[in-house]
């Protein structure tokens, strides 16, 4: 029997604009299994990205319950929640998000400099470097790759610090296709790998369809699992 990651059970978030009171989700209920690839897919505004937010401990729910690798989330503190982001949770983002004037080596480094790793800091970031093929270009700095590179820059940062899930959002949209059809490839290889869950928030069919599982969502609900 699969061990699940994500727990989340009747999920609800609500923001207030003046007097208004916007549902963006309205009871959301899934699970995620230990080293599953599974898809977010919706039209916008169905709640993909406060979800995402969620489960990327960025944000907490209005309602209802989450539980990350088998810590209680709902609840936490601004603090407690940066820290398990910071220990569960590597992001992969559609704009790279990378420091400009450092080198990829260094843009790797930065998640163990924030959980205080000292010891095999350096060693580590190389080692993810070279794990998405790019051991011979850490000490480029973002403007000196190609958008492809810079996206397996950030998705070596996202796996140093051995997260319990990868949330990538729309990974491939500043890409052309033919680099976007490697860099999921890459994410999905690393996946079946290393065993860490991937969730991938997409418009595109095409790349739902190569994980194992599509979410669906609709006005802030689970369309289909």
């Amino acid at each position: 029997m699969s061990e699940a990651v994500i727990i989340a059970e009747n999920l609800s978030k609500v923001y207030k604009m003046g007097d208004v009171e916007v549902n963006a989700l309205c009871g959301v209920s899934l699970k995620i299994d230990r080293g599953e690839a599974v898809s977010i897919m919706g039209p916008s505004g169905s709640g993909k990205t406060t979800l995402m937010n969620i489960l990327g401990c960025l944000d907490l729910p209005s309602g209802g319950e989450y539980t990350l690798d088998g810590e209680a989330v709902s609840m936490l503190k601004d603090d407690q929640l940066a820290d398990i982001r910071n220990r569960k949770v590597g992001f992969v983002f559609q704009s790279f998000n990378l420091l400009s004037r450092t080198t990829a080596l260094a843009n790797v480094e930065l998640p163990l400099r924030y959980a205080g790793v000292m010891s095999d800091r350096r060693a580590r970031a190389r080692e993810a470097l070279e794990s998405v093929g790019l051991g011979d270009r850490m000490q480029h700095r973002p403007t000196e790759l190609s958008g492809g590179e810079q996206q397996r820059v950030a998705i070596a940062r996202a796996l140093v610090n051995n997260p319990a899930i990868i949330m990538a959002d729309e990974p491939t949209g500043n890409l052309d296709s033919k680099v976007g059809k490697e860099i999921i490839g890459l994410l999905l290889d690393l996946n079946r790998k290393k065993k860490t869950t991937l969730i991938i928030i997409t418009h595109d069919q095409g790349v739902a369809a190569q994980t194992q599982r599509i979410i669906h969502l609709r006005d802030g609900l689970v369309e289909a699992v």
